[in-house]
Parts: C-alpha cells; sequence; structure tokens
C-alpha cells in the first residue's frame, strides 16, 4: 500500500493520502452510499406505505409522496446558503443529517401497527398518531436529505489539493456510482422487506421493517461520516453566491422601478441598472445565468411525469401479477429498473448512439437531446394509459363513495330463496356465496328470506364492500363481515375451529363467525384446520392482488379428503394483466431521463459562469420541486375518474410543453462564458492600465507644475535680489 503524507495551503496539519487520494474521501464515499441507500429504500415503499398501512386513497397517497419529494427539492437551497453562509459544509451535514436520521426513525415507529392496536386483529385502533408520526418522519426526513444534498459532492471535492484534478473527477465518478449503487440495492431489498410478515399479535406486511433498514443505514451514515472528522479538511463558509446574485437581482428591480420616469433614458437590459452598485463582471454573469433560467421555465413538467414512478405507476403495478415464473417481482420493486437501465443506457448512448447520429451529418444539440427526452417521457405515459386501459378490463368494479355494495353467503345445507330489494331475487345453493357483489345505494336495505318469510334491515356503509353470512338456521343472528382484503376464514361448524399457517395465526375462530382478514403472499400456501383431535391440511393457491373467503360448512369432514369439502369464495380475481408490460414504460421513461437530465445538468454547466454553476444547480432543483407540485395541481383540477385518461392527460401536456420549449431552443444562442468573462477582465485590465496611465501622467503634470514653481520662486527671489 502507498502511504504518505501530503500539505494543503490552507490545511493547518498534515493529512494522510492513499494511493495519490485523501484518506477522508472513503469515509465521505461510505456515507453517500449509505444516505442514497436509505433514501431511496425508504422512497420505494412509502406509496404502498400511505395505500395498505394509513389506508389513503390512491389520490391522498399520491399527493402526500410528491408533497414530500418536492420539499426534498426545495430545501438543498436552504442548505446551501447555511453551509456557505453561517456553518460550513461539515456542521451542516453533521446537524441535518442527525435531524435525517431522526425522521427515519420515526417513520420505522410509525409503521410499528401492534403500537396502537389494542384489539390485536392486525390494524391500529389509533391512526392519528401513525398518521400524526410518519408526517413528522417525512418533514425531517426532506429537511435532512435535502439539506446535506449539495454539500457532501462539494465537501467531498474540497478535501484535493489543487494539483490532484484527475483524482477530483475519479472521485466524483465513483460518488455518483455510489448514489446509483445506492438506488439500485435499496429498491431491490426494501420491497422484500415490505413482503415479509411481523408483528407481536398479528402478522402484517413488515413496513417497519423496510423503514427501519434505510433508517440503521442513515444512523450508520453518520457515524462514519463523524469517525473520519479527523481527516477532513474543512473550508470556512466565504458566504452564499446565490444571496449575492438574489442581493443584485433585487436592486436592479429597485433601481429600475425607481427609474421607471420617460426622463430616464432607457438601458440594454434592465439588469444594468444595477451597475450603480454591483460590478459589471457580475452583472453579466447574472445575465448568463438568467438566460438558462429562462429556458428551465418548460422544464417542470418532465419532472411531473418522471417522479411519477414511485406513485402512480407503483400503484399501477399493485393491480397487475408481477409472477415472473421462479422471480416474484414486487409492485414497488419494479422501479428498479430505472437505475438498472440508466446505468446501461448512458454508456451506450455516449458511446454510440450520440456519435452515430453525428456522423449521419446531424447537430444533436444539448438542448435537442433535451427535447427528445420530453417526448420519450410522453411516450412512457401513452403506454402507461395503453396498458392501464388493459388493466381496467379484468379489475372488478368498486362501489363509488355514494354507493355500498353487498355479497351473500349461505352457511346452511339447504338452498336459500333471498328476496332483495326492487324485487330482485336470488337462489343460494348450500355452502355457496353469490357469484356477483349488488350494489345499493340506499344506506339500508331490507332483504327477506325463507317462507314464512323472515326479514332483516341490514345497515351499508357508503364506498364498502361487505359480506352478509346467513346462519342455517334463519332465525339467528346474521352477520355482516366488511374490509374486504387478502384471506379469511368462515367457520360453519358447531365447534369451535383453529386455522393456522406457517405465515399467519387466523387463531380460534367460533361457530357461525368468522376471522378477521389476513394477508398472505400470492403462491401456495396450506393451512391446518383443526378441532379437537381432528386435522385437515388445506392447500390453496393465491394470486396476486386476489381475495378469498374460505367457507368451513356444516358438512364438512375431516380426514385426507377434507380439500373437497370446503367452499372457495372469490371476491377478488387475481391480477391477470402482467407487469413486464411495464418494462417498455420504464424504458421509455429512463431513455427520456439520460436524454434530459444528464444533457440538462451538462449543458447548464456549459453555460454557467465558473462562480454561478450552483446557482443553476439549484435552479435545476427547483424545477423538480414544481414537477411535483405540479402532479398535485393537475390531478386536483382535472379529477379524472379513469387512471388511464390522467395517464393520457400528463403525456399531453408534455408533448405541449415540448413544442414550446423546442422554439425556445431554437432561438437559444450559445456562448462560452470563459470568453466573457476573459473579455470582462480583459476590459478591466485595461481600465486599470488607463486608470494607471491617467494616474503616471498626473503625477508627471504635478511634477513638471512643481519644477515651474520652483524656477519661478528662483526669478523672483533673484528679482527681490535686484
Amino acid at each position: 500500500m502507498c502511504f504518505f503524507l501530503t500539505d494543503k495551503e490552507d490545511l493547518k496539519k498534515e493529512k494522510k493520502v492513499v494511493c495519490g487520494y485523501p484518506i477522508s474521501i472513503f469515509f465521505i464515499v461510505v456515507n453517500e452510499f449509505c444516505e442514497r441507500f436509505s433514501y431511496y429504500g425508504m422512497r420505494a415503499v412509502l406509496v404502498l406505505y400511505f395505500k395498505y398501512f394509513l389506508q389513503w386513497d390512491d389520490d391522498l397517497a399520491t399527493s402526500i409522496y410528491h408533497t414530500f419529494v418536492a420539499l426534498c427539492y426545495l430545501t438543498p437551497i436552504l442548505g446551501a446558503i447555511v453551509a456557505d453562509s453561517w456553518l460550513g459544509k461539515f456542521k451542516t451535514i453533521i446537524y441535518l443529517s442527525i435531524v435525517y436520521a431522526i425522521g427515519q426513525v420515526a417513520m420505522a415507529v410509525s409503521a410499528i401497527h401492534d403500537i396502537t392496536d389494542s384489539d390485536r386483529d392486525g390494524t391500529p385502533n389509533n391512526m392519528t398518531f401513525h398518521v400524526v408520526l410518519s408526517m413528522v418522519g417525512l418533514f425531517l426526513i426532506a429537511l435532512g436529505t435535502g439539506g446535506i444534498k449539495p454539500c457532501v459532492a462539494a465537501f467531498g471535492g474540497d478535501q484535493f489539493d489543487d494539483h490532484q484534478e484527475k483524482q477530483r473527477r475519479t472521485f466524483f465518478s465513483v460518488f455518483y456510482l455510489c448514489i446509483n449503487g445506492g438506488s439500485l440495492l435499496s429498491t431491490i431489498i426494501t420491497p422484500i422487506l415490505r413482503g415479509q410478515t411481523c408483528g407481536i399479535y398479528s402478522q402484517q406486511k413488515c413496513y417497519a421493517l423496510a423503514f427501519g433498514v434505510p433508517a440503521a443505514l442513515m444512523v450508520v451514515s453518520l457515524v462514519v461520516f463523524i469517525v473520519g472528522s479527523g481527516m477532513y479538511y474543512k473550508a470556512k463558509p466565504e458566504g452564499n453566491i446565490m444571496l449575492s446574485v438574489c442581493k443584485c437581482i433585487g436592486f436592479a428591480i429597485k433601481n429600475r422601478y425607481r427609474h421607471r420616469s420617460k426622463a430616464y433614458p432607457k438601458r440594454k437590459h434592465w439588469m444594468d441598472w444595477a451597475e450603480e452598485k454591483y460590478d459589471r463582471l457580475l452583472i453579466a454573469q447574472i445575465k448568463m445565468v438568467l438566460k438558462v433560467l429562462f429556458l428551465y421555465i418548460p422544464l417542470p413538467m418532465f419532472w411531473t411525469l418522471f417522479d411519477q414512478k414511485g406513485s402512480r405507476w407503483t400503484l399501477q403495478a399493485t393491480t397487475m401479477d408481477g409472477n415472473f415464473g421462479q422471480l416474484v417481482i414486487q409492485p414497488d420493486q419494479m422501479q428498479t429498473f430505472n437505475p438498472i437501465l440508466i446505468l446501461t443506457l448512458v454508456p451506450i448512448m455516449e458511446s454510440v448512439v450520440y456519435p452515430l447520429i453525428k456522423k449521419c451529418g446531424f447537430n444533436f444539440t444539448p438542448l435537442k437531446r433535451m427535447t427528445v427526452g420530453m417526448f420519450l417521457a410522453a411516450l412512457a405515459f401513452v403506454c402507461a394509459g395503453v396498458v392501464q386501459l388493459q388493466i381496467d378490463k379484468t379489475l372488478p368494479i368498486f362501489p363509488s363513495t355514494s354507493e355500498s355494495q353487498l355479497k351473500l353467503l349461505n352457511m346452511g345445507n339447504n338452498q336459500l330463496e333471498v328476496h332483495l330489494p326492487n324485487n330482485f331475487t336470488v337462489h343460494l345453493p348450500p355452502a355457496q356465496a353469490s357469484e356477483e357483489y349488488f350494489t345499493y345505494k340506499e344506506q339500508e336495505v331490507s332483504i327477506s328470506i325463507g317462507n314464512p318469510p323472515v326479514t332483516e334491515t341490514i345497515p351499508l356503509v357508503k364506498g364498502k364492500r361487505q359480506t352478509l353470512l346467513i346462519p342455517p338456521t334463519i332465525r339467528e343472528e346474521w352477520i355482516l363481515c366488511s374490509k374486504h382484503l387478502y384471506c379469511r376464514f368462515v367457520n360453519g361448524l358447531a365447534t369451535d375451529l383453529n386455522v393456522s399457517t406457517a405465515a399467519v395465526n387466523f387463531g380460534i375462530i367460533e361457530p357461525l363467525t368468522s376471522s378477521n382478514y389476513s394477508l398472505l403472499k400470492n403462491g401456495k400456501h396450506t393451512f391446518s384446520l383443526k378441532s379437537g383431535s381432528q386435522l385437515c391440511e388445506y392447500t390453496i393457491k393465491f394470486g396476486f392482488g386476489s381475495s378469498y373467503t374460505i367457507f368451513i360448512p356444516s358438512t364438512f369432514t375431516f380426514g385426507p379428503n377434507c380439500q373437497e369439502s370446503v367452499t372457495e369464495v372469490e371476491e377478488i380475481k387475481p391480477n391477470s394483466v402482467h407487469m413486464a408490460l411495464q418494462i417498455p414504460q420504464y424504458f421509455l421513461i429512463t431513455a427520456g431521463e439520460v436524454m434530459f437530465s444528464v444533457t440538462g445538468l451538462e449543458f447548464s454547466y456549459s453555460q454557467a459562469p465558473s462562480n454561478m454553476k450552483a446557482v443553476l444547480q439549484a435552479g435545476w432543483l427547483l424545477t423538480v420541486a414544481v414537477g411535483n407540485f405540479i402532479v398535485l395541481i393537475v390531478a386536483e383540477i382535472a379529477k379524472l375518474p379513469k387512471k388511464w385518461a390522467e395517464f393520457f392527460l400528463f403525456a399531453s401536456l408534455l408533448v405541449a410543453v415540448c413544442v414550446i420549449f423546442s422554439i425556445m431552443a431554437y432561438f437559444y444562442t450559445y456562448i462560452d462564458p470563459t470568453e466573457i468573462e476573459a473579455q470582462f477582465s480583459q476590459e478591466k485590465d485595461e481600465e486599470d492600465e488607463d486608470e494607471k496611465d491617467k494616474m503616471r501622467k498626473t503625477e508627471e503634470h504635478v511634477t513638471k507644475r512643481g519644477s515651474v514653481k520652483s524656477n519661478d520662486s528662483d526669478n523672483a527671489f533673484k528679482l527681490s535680489k535686484m
């Protein structure tokens, strides 16, 4: 191992270097990998946590998800200002990482359903506690991850001496590889953790584990960063350029407003009104930045579509079949295709596609690439809309918020004639359920059975599906069950029934009652049905998204053929549209990202003055935040009942924005900030030289006048002598 010491001018103590690289950067790289794993791992399962744990509908889950993402891209501006103007990068990273870790821990705790599950049915009884704690956690995470985002990479760059440009470039390559590596691994691992079952009283999807591992990684990230504290070069805060830019722009606007009268001559550019107070070079640099920021105006629409991978597309995947033979893909694991395709497409684009286009004689400028990237993202949403049309053909029709749905289950051994409202009659065979759900708008319905008829008034819950369990003796209590998810058992025996499987224990089910619904993985499950000393091994295969009521009739017989006596009521059919159909839309959106995002950052840096690249970086992140807010605005205004229509709407909006951006790009003139800065520097040097010449001439003139005065004095003295 090559191991030696070096000095840095501003560093008062020597720092250790391994093979030309400061040891401190290894701590920074590990810190970044763990932090990115923590962030993307938590974010991968977030929308499903909202939907299935907090029991929010798709629209609310999507809205809160995008609000969180928007905050994550707004807070970097705050972090940059705090680091550059007050605390410095090191302290900013430390303090905000602590906030970040607390937020992740809060999310993990909020996902422990046993904390408020007083009746031990697997569902929290005090959902407000979980909602409030998770919202606090998300706010802290947004503050932490956004706040350190602009600091970590820059802090790593600070560790190198000026002559270590090659090592610095290698560091940034490894740094961004860690970002993609952390993202890739986390989007694979955390959905697997979420798919596990855990709990003290009842086994449910383990969101606590899915959030807990990212929380642990964030703590590790913080500890690793602190361990390397003594080896870092910590530059002192020197002021934030964004504040200077804002002050200069503010002064120009204010000064222009004060001189709005026609009596004052117009100036070539409105920023020229800042010349009274600010340096001409700074004003010229701000003009260059504003020119690029103007091009940023249409860009948020791309992020509006792109970031829906983690919300709408993940929710779409929950209604699809993820069985790839030996491999089973969870809905939130489909996001893994994005980092995989990124790592694949970037080198292909750079080494094959772009050079090939150039050889064909086409001037594929950065702005043209970005335009094509936006168009590809729009195509991705067209694909998503087409897939959604196929899914909608297979989905059950759930009740609206003004409707209720009811299914009937005959627990007896005789056929029943059931009279429903609107003179509708249903014949229920023994130990069977009605084939469909009956939809009602009323708050309650009257149902009559038998002759003489027994009539009961059944209360209904708006927006819910319910099942009416009709006992063998119809004059006994009728049982109304709701919450149709996953799997449950109904005991039609006259004795207690104990039902369990390797993953879930349904417990003891009393006669003529049902168990709670329990969540089970798709695939085959073998249940042990016990009543006293009698045992039955019952096997059933669950498909993705299916829901079953398994009825054990009074005629049930234990033994090797007990499987034949069980009645399976399929309440929700398994998903039949395969998740593989999402791959084209992921390919298109990722290709669009490569052409739009990677090229956009490259373009921004090439058009930015040397000291204002951070300003454009802040502007770029701001477009991401605005894009996520647009999701909320469009979804709220449109309120489309069908998801496919929403996908097509977003695609149409992006195409329209793409046309506008292409027109703006056509009239954009590329500049070389280095040349402009050099020109101003040369002019300043010339002005300084002119100033020196003037001073020299003034001095000569003064000297000459002094000499003349001296001669005059001598002459006067001579005259006086005479």
